[in-house]
């Protein structure tokens, strides 16, 4: 399971160290692609389908569907990390993201979001300052099926 928030900054070559316990659990070959929120999505080569995740199954005739898939996969870029678990991030996501200097990678169970270190804390006090609310909007909605 990928969990933990790992710190690191952009090289002068706007490389990345990826983190060695992340590199363990998902190999050398990883997918970047765009996540919500204004941060990035990265998945294990043979775990990407978990990129489709909501919209497997619906017809590509729904325009949902067309979109989502779209952004997740329409931005996806194969990465491969060298010998040291280092890589580059595609400028276009490090320009969708913000990334500037200095980054957090969070393992989020089966993927690692990538966030800009300013907007991961500007994330982080609006979550503290909204947990309770989002955790009784979940109950609710598992109770009652709607989400």
């Amino acid at each position: 399971m990928l969990l933990g928030r790992y710190d690191s900054k952009i090289g002068s070559k706007f490389q990345i160290s990826f983190p060695k316990k992340f590199r363990k659990e998902m190999g050398d070959k990883l997918i970047f692609t765009k996540g919500l929120e204004n941060c990035l999505i990265v998945v294990s080569e043979k775990d990407w389908k978990t990129l489709l995740e909501g919209t497997e199954g619906l017809p590509f005739t729904q325009r949902s569907t067309r979109k989502i898939q779209r952004f997740l996969l329409g931005n996806a870029q194969e990465v491969e990390l060298d010998s040291k678990g280092r890589c580059v991030i595609p400028q276009y996501l490090r320009e969708y993201a913000q990334i500037h200097e200095e980054i957090v990678c969070a393992g989020i169970e089966r993927f690692v979001e990538i966030w800009d270190k300013k907007t991961w804390e500007e994330e982080q006090k609006s979550l503290t300052g909204n947990i309770e609310t989002i955790a009784e909007k979940l109950t609710v909605q598992k109770e009652t099926g709607n989400e």
